[in-house]
C-alpha cells in the first residue's frame, strides 16, 4: 500500500484489513471546489495543522457539511510541501495514540490544495485572498510568528525588510498576510476572518496588532491608502478571533513508522528537512482535543462546531485559554521540560513516573488553581485531572522534554507571570514555591549541563545568545557570587509578565533555589526532593 489517491481508491480492501480508515467522499470532487471556490486557507503546514486542523475539514466532508478543503500555506520551510504534501498527493496518515499502547489509524483527505511560499511566488495565493467565497485565514506559525520587534523593541530585519518593500514582495507571514489583505481590498474589500490558531495568549490579538503595525508603516511611507487601515481596523469586515487548541503532537516516532511498514504501508520513513522540521507522511498525536474559538466570522464560515469545536464568545476563549495555557497543562510540561533535560530524561511519560516530578507537577496544579477563572464550558478539575492521569503518563506518546524545551523564553510570561500577578493582587506572593523553582530551573538548564555536570545540549530559543552571555561563569560547584548576573533579566517584563525583582522576595527565592541546585553534582535532584517534599 502506498499513500497516495490511487492506492486508496484501488486497494480499499488491504487498507482495510490493515485497520486503517479511508476517506468516504470524492477527494477529487472536493479539490476541485476548493480550487474554485477556497473557502479556507492556513499558513502553517507541519504537524498540529496536519494532524488537528485539516482533520476538523476531514470530519466535516465525511458529513457532508463542507464541500471544500483547507488549503495548506508554508512560508518557512517549502520542503515540507516538496517531500510530504506533493508525493503522497496531500493525504495525511493519522495516527491517534491511546494510552493503552494501541492506535487509532486513518487516512484524512481534508487538505484541498497546497502551496510553497517561501520561493516568493504568490501569484495563486493571491488568487485565493480576493475571491469572495474565502471565510477565513487561519495559522499555526508558534508565537514568535507574530513578532514584529525584538525584546529590546527593535523591529526585526523580516518585517523591516516587508516594510522597506512594501505590498507584494514580503517574506514572513506577517508580511504576507498583510498583503493579501491590501489584494482583497482593492479587489472588492469582501470580508474575511484572519484566526490565529497557536497556543498563545491572546492570539487573536496579536495577529490584529501585527498586521496593522506593517499597514500602519506602508502608510506613512506613501505605499498604501488610509482606507487599507479602516477596513482592516473594521471587525465587521475583517475579524480576528481569539482562539485556544490544544492537542499533544509530537514529532513522528520511529516505532509508529516500522508498525505502518509492518502493516504493508510503504515509504513511512520520517525525514529532517534542511531547516530541521521533523516530519513524516503520518502523524502521530494523543487523541484528546481541543478548540476553542471567538465566533466572529463576518463572511460566515463552515460548521465547525459540528467537529467539536467550541464556538463561543471571547471572554470564554480567554478564559479557556488561561485555564489550559496558565494552570492545566503549559506550565506542568515546561517545568517537566526542564526537569527532564536536567536529569536525563527522554520521554514525558517516564518522568510521570518518577515521584519527585510527578510531585512537581501536582503541586504545579495546585498552585495555579488558586488562581484560575473557570471558562464555563471546560471544567478546570476535570480538565488537570486529564491531564495528569491520562494525557501526561501516556508511554504511548513519543514527547520530549528537549522537544518541550524550544523556545521557553517566550512562554514564561504567559505561563507563570499571570499566575504571578494572580498572587500578587491577592497579596499572596510568599506562598509561590514552585513557579520560582521552575523559573529557577530555566537558569540552571541555561547552564548548559546536566545534573551530573555532563555537557547537555540546549534546544533551540530566540534568546539563547542573550542568555549565553549572561550566565557565562556560573558553574556547577562555583560560589557564583549570588548568581547577581541574572538580576536585570528578572527585572524583564516581557520575559516574566511583570519585574520579579519588585516582587517581595521573589527574586530572592529564585535566586536562592538557583545557588542550590550549583552548589555540587547532583544538587538538582537534591532540591527537587526537598521542595516536593515539605
Amino acid at each position: 500500500m502506498i499513500l497516495n489517491c490511487e492506492s486508496i481508491k484501488g486497494e480499499k480492501s488491504k487498507w482495510k484489513e490493515a485497520g486503517i480508515k479511508l476517506p468516504g467522499y470524492d477527494i477529487e470532487g472536493v479539490r476541485k471546489n476548493t480550487e474554485n471556490n477556497p473557502q479556507w486557507l492556513h499558513f502553517g503546514a507541519g504537524n498540529i495543522f496536519r494532524g488537528f486542523i485539516a482533520g476538523l475539514a476531514d470530519d466535516l466532508l465525511e458529513k457532508g457539511l463542507m464541500t471544500s478543503g483547507v488549503i495548506a500555506a508554508e512560508t518557512y520551510d517549502g520542503q515540507i510541501i516538496e517531500k510530504i504534501y506533493e508525493p503522497y498527493d496531500m493525504l495525511t496518515l493519522s495516527v491517534g495514540l491511546r494510552a493503552s499502547g494501541d492506535s487509532i489509524k486513518s487516512v484524512t483527505a481534508g487538505i484541498g490544495g497546497a502551496l510553497r511560499l517561501d520561493q516568493n511566488d504568490f501569484t495563486k495565493v493571491k488568487d485565493i485572498a480576493i475571491n469572495p467565497s474565502l471565510q477565513m485565514i487561519s495559522f499555526t506559525i508558534t508565537e514568535k510568528g507574530y513578532a514584529c520587534k525584538d525584546m529590546k523593541g527593535k523591529i526585526l530585519a523580516g518585517i523591516n525588510n516587508d516594510i522597506e518593500e512594501g505590498p507584494g514582495n514580503n517574506v514572513t507571514v506577517m508580511g504576507i498576510v498583510t498583503s493579501l489583505l491590501y489584494e482583497r481590498f482593492k479587489n472588492g474589500a469582501y470580508p474575511i476572518a484572519l484566526v490565529s490558531m497557536d497556543n498563545c495568549s491572546q492570539n487573536g490579538k496579536k495577529l490584529r496588532d501585527a498586521v496593522i503595525f506593517i499597514a500602519e508603516k506602508w502608510n506613512l511611507r506613501g505605499l498604501i491608502e488610509k482606507d487599507f487601515i479602516d477596513y482592516i481596523s473594521d471587525d465587521h469586515k475583517v475579524s480576528f478571533p481569539w482562539s485556544m487548541i490544544d492537542k499533544i503532537t509530537p514529532r513522528p516516532d520511529e516505532r509508529i513508522a516500522e508498525e505502518l511498514k509492518n502493516l504493508g504501508v510503504e515509504g513511512m520513513d520520517p525525514i529532517v528537512t534542511e531547516k530541521h522540521t521533523f516530519i513524516a507522511p503520518f502523524v502521530n498525536a494523543e487523541i484528546p482535543q481541543y478548540l476553542v474559538i471567538e465566533d466572529k466570522f463576518p463572511n460566515g464560515r463552515p460548521p465547525l462546531e459540528k467537529a467539536g469545536v467550541y464556538m463561543t464568545d471571547r471572554t470564554t476563549v480567554n478564559n479557556a485559554e488561561k485555564m489550559k495555557v496558565m494552570t492545566c497543562l503549559n506550565p506542568l510540561h515546561t517545568a517537566l521540560a526542564l526537569a527532564g533535560c536536567i536529569l536525563g530524561f527522554k520521554k514525558i511519560s517516564d518522568e510521570m513516573q518518577d515521584p519527585d516530578l510527578k510531585k512537581l507537577v501536582y503541586q504545579l496544579g495546585d498552585e495555579g488553581m488558586k488562581v484560575v477563572v473557570s471558562p464555563g464550558i471546560i471544567n478546570p478539575k476535570d480538565f488537570i485531572k486529564e491531564v495528569l492521569e491520562e494525557r501526561l503518563t501516556n508511554p504511548n506518546l513519543p514527547d520530549t522534554p528537549q522537544r518541550i524545551a524550544t523556545d521557553t523564553s517566550q512562554k514564561l510570561a504567559i505561563r507563570f507571570g499571570e499566575t504571578i500577578i494572580g498572587y500578587t493582587e491577592q497579596g499572596q506572593e510568599d506562598n509561590l514555591r514552585i513557579i520560582p523553582f521552575v523559573i529557577a530551573s530555566w537558569f540552571r538548564y541555561l547552564v548548559g549541563k546536566d545534573d551530573m555536570g555532563n555537557d547537555m545540549p540546549l534546544s533551540p530559543d530566540p534568546m539563547l545568545d542573550m542568555m549565553n552571555s549572561v550566565m557565562k561563569g556560573i558553574d556547577i560547584g562555583k560560589d557564583n557570587d549570588g548568581v547577581v548576573a541574572i538580576d536585570w533579566i528578572l527585572t524583564n517584563i516581557d520575559l516574566f509578565g511583570s519585574n520579579l525583582m519588585e516582587i517581595d522576595g521573589l527574586a530572592d527565592k529564585i535566586k536562592n533555589y538557583l545557588k542550590e541546585m550549583l552548589k555540587e553534582p547532583g544538587a538538582y535532584r537534591r532540591v527537587l526532593h526537598e521542595l516536593v517534599s515539605e
